[in-house]
């Protein structure tokens, strides 16, 4: 059994909580500029730490003038914007439990969060959010109160702070130790309902802590900012958000996915934190734009120099001189155009939620943009393993953070031990020890490997493995995620349980398949005509035998399927976190699947 662990960086302490850090900025850097709220021109309105304590204080006076009691579960349904932030160390000073739920979550699904969870109260943004928690409000006994933001629920809530005085605000935001709950959090729940992940103040600053040892480079630097643009619902926003509030880095939120590429340019950040199908997304159209523009070929050939040039400072010996001076002549020609369109100030990239392709990687890092890997889970407040400016190792998530222990089992299972683990699912004593070891580790649900010196390469979900009827064992993760980097490429989900090899269900990318078609003198090409478009297949063919002949396959796709619609969360097919619902595909595209099995199915040479 492979075990690898980094001793904690800081020394443990039940002092503190989380409700605490925006006072505590205020007294360190009254004028610093902590926030950056986006105005209605599109701009950014700079908001001071004095300011964001004073406005979280009101609002925490405000919750507890409503009745919000210690240890109230209050939900949290919204973007990712300013007042999001607010609300959430708002109620943790106050003493509640943050329930975060997605933007966009069924109505359903909401309906169980709020009665699962027995949440008194609800902070909504949209008039269609209070609509959707209305629906389900009549078989909510415990709700009381539910205030939307978009009509001025926070300026309501805050008009009572003058009924609460400043010792009693300090009552409560000095109560909870680390050991208290901060936040339950609902899995996305791909097989089954979504179960509550309770995690502590302690969990989050703990972890926050060491992180912040870890990765210096991104946090203590001159004028350190990140834009959050992933849902804050997600542990992995969240987590950064306590690591920028807590490192006083100046924290900004995008709430729009198709205005991210400009803020991020008026922005100018200094690190994000992303995914890999952004990241994916953001070279694929760089790489349109260029071909469309009439320099697809120097695109090309800037991306083998990168890629190159990344690979070669892996080496002993780093980049030829040869290599150098092709370097320098993409930089000024391609990539220093690329960054500026990121703000200019763009260092570093963190990623997680699925394997970023290798190749990208080294082409994303030859380019100037750097992207750490990391590795966790809503039960690990997000980050376990992660890579660092300095220990960076290409197709890994990295070194376990410090604090925290990985090991593999004897099946092949991805275990965790260390600060960031949660304390348990809330109300479901069966779950949590299904999920937990005898003797304390962690139940990932993940395969993987350790290398030498403890870099970790998440090799696939345990749940998805396959099966062939041959009797190859293959787990699909590695073929999905080289398959999907492909411009073209939305969805892919490897099928073949019991089959004679393995198949794919592709959907392809509605915007990007425009650009493609528009530079390939195919105007106004969709989806659904593209499915059955003969040198569509063939680009799908050819990115599928890409990944075919990647180190990481341990077998082949063999045939394949162009769905006509994309796999979507808003149909179902995709998480909040955007995991895929693989059961749910199958059962839907099963006459899709047998195709793949047909004499007349889409070959991959």
């Amino acid at each position: 059994m492979q075990e690898f662990e980094v001793p904690a960086l800081v020394v443990p302490t039940a002092a503190g909580n989380l409700g605490l850090l925006p006072s505590r900025n205020a007294t360190v850097d009254p004028r610093g500029v902590g926030y950056s709220r986006r105005t209605a021109e599109g701009g950014w309105s700079p908001v001071t730490h004095a300011q964001f304590a004073d406005e979280v204080e009101r609002l925490a006076k405000g919750f507890m003038a409503a009745g919000i009691e210690p240890g109230d579960r209050v939900a949290l349904l919204s973007r990712t914007r300013y007042e999001w932030t607010l609300v959430d160390f708002a109620l943790l000073a106050a003493g509640a439990v943050v329930v975060p739920l997605y933007d966009g979550a069924p109505t359903d699904q909401i309906g169980w969060v709020l009665s699962d969870s027995g949440a008194v109260a609800a902070v909504v943004e949209t008039a269609e959010h209070a609509a959707a928690v209305g629906q389900v409000r009549p078989d909510l006994d415990r709700l009381r109160d539910v205030w939307q933001i978009d009509s001025g629920g926070l300026e309501e809530i805050a008009a009572g702070a003058d009924d609460v005085t400043d010792a009693e605000l300090r009552s409560r935001t000095t109560l909870p130790d680390r050991d208290t709950l901060a936040t339950v959090i609902y899995t996305s729940g791909t097989t089954g309902r979504p179960k509550g992940v309770e995690l502590t103040h302690g969990n989050f600053l703990t972890l926050t802590e060491n992180a912040v040892e870890r990765l210096k480079d991104l946090v203590d630097v001159d004028d350190a900012a990140t834009l959050l643009f992933l849902p804050l619902a997600h542990v992995f926003a969240r987590f950064v958000q306590v690591v920028a509030v807590y490192s006083r880095v100046r924290l900004g939120h995008s709430p729009e996915p198709d205005q991210v590429l400009d803020d991020l340019g008026t922005f100018r950040p200094t690190f994000v934190l992303s995914v890999p199908r952004m990241l994916e997304q953001i070279y694929n159209r760089a790489q349109q734009q260029a071909v469309g523009d009439g320099r697809g070929t120097l695109f090309a050939r800037a991306a083998r120099v990168a890629e190159e040039w990344s690979r070669a400072l892996d080496k002993p010996r780093g980049p030829s001189v040869r290599l150098k001076l092709q370097h320098a002549a993409m930089d000024r020609l391609v990539y220093r155009g690329l960054r500026e369109a990121l703000g200019g100030r763009l260092d570093y990239a963190m990623s997680g939620g699925a394997p970023l392709g290798e190749r990208l990687g080294h082409v994303l890092r030859g380019m100037g943009l750097p992207v750490l890997e990391g590795y966790g889970l809503t039960e690990t407040t997000a980050s376990t393993t992660v890579n660092t400016p300095q220990l960076t190792r290409m197709g890994t998530v990295g070194q376990p953070l410090p604090g925290v222990a990985v090991r593999i089992a004897e099946d092949g299972e991805v275990q965790v031990r260390g600060a960031g683990v949660f304390r348990g699912y809330w109300d479901d004593e069966v779950a949590t020890e299904r999920t937990m070891t005898d003797d304390g580790w962690l139940r990932t649900g993940d395969m993987g490997r350790l290398d030498g010196h403890g870099f970790l390469k998440i090799t696939g979900r345990k749940s998805e493995l396959i099966v062939t009827s041959t009797g190859q064992n293959v787990s699909p993760a590695a073929l999905e995620g080289q398959v999907r980097s492909h411009p073209l490429v939305s969805q892919v989900v490897v099928v073949g349980e019991g089959r004679p090899h393995l198949g794919a269900l592709v959907t392809l990318d509605a915007p990007m398949l425009a650009l493609w078609g528009d530079n390939h003198d195919r105007p106004g090409l969709t989806p659904d005509v593209a499915a059955d478009d003969a040198e569509v297949r063939e680009e799908i063919a050819r990115a599928i035998g890409q990944a075919n002949a990647s180190p990481d396959a341990t077998d082949q796709i063999r045939t394949f399927e162009v769905l006509r619609e994309d796999l979507t969360a808003a149909r179902g097919y995709l998480t909040p976190s955007g995991k895929v619902r693989r059961e749910l595909v199958l059962h839907d595209f099963a006459d899709e699947v047998e195709r793949l099995y047909a004499q007349d199915a889409n070959q991959v040479s």
